[in-house]
């Protein structure tokens, strides 16, 4: 993801004269479709996807209480990433979800395993889901994801 944020923000800062040119994410996606070079689009769309896989499984872990951590980030990588991802990278991710930590451990990291943390969570994942809608719903609307 780190990479990919990499792309974005160095596109947004790569006219210092004028820095209203690429102050939008929109905005440098529409300029790269013009432009023919598409590397923070396409930095973009994999961390946008990136993004859905973490909100579907976060969202999923707090709707099903029993599930292993593993089990909600498995089942959002199914329904998200694994579509673009070759065999290799398939068996990769297999291998990772071994060291996903459990769900005490996880939550009592970012705040409690509590009514009030899962709220605050939730609230979080809705908010992070509507940008993603939003980004979504303007990629199709010019099929900037085509060919990527």
């Amino acid at each position: 993801m780190t990479a990919n944020i990499k792309k974005v923000r160095e596109k947004s800062l790569s006219n210092p004269s004028d820095p209203t040119v690429y102050d939008t994410l929109q905005k440098i996606i529409t300029a790269e479709a013009k432009e023919g070079d598409r590397t923070a689009t396409q930095g973009l769309l994999w961390l946008k996807r990136g993004l859905e896989l973490t909100a579907m499984a976060l969202k999923r872990s707090l709707e099903n209480q029993k599930e292993t951590l593993s089990e909600s980030f498995t089942e959002a990588y199914n329904k998200t990433l694994k579509q673009y991802h070759g065999f290799i990278v398939k068996k990769m991710f297999g291998v990772a979800m071994l060291a996903c930590p459990d769900r005490e451990t996880f939550y009592k990291k970012i705040g409690g395993d509590n009514e009030g943390a899962h709220e605050q969570l939730l609230a979080w994942v809705n908010a992070l889901q509507g940008l993603l809608n939003e980004l979504n719903i303007f990629y199709a609307s010019g099929a900037f994801d085509k060919g990527l």
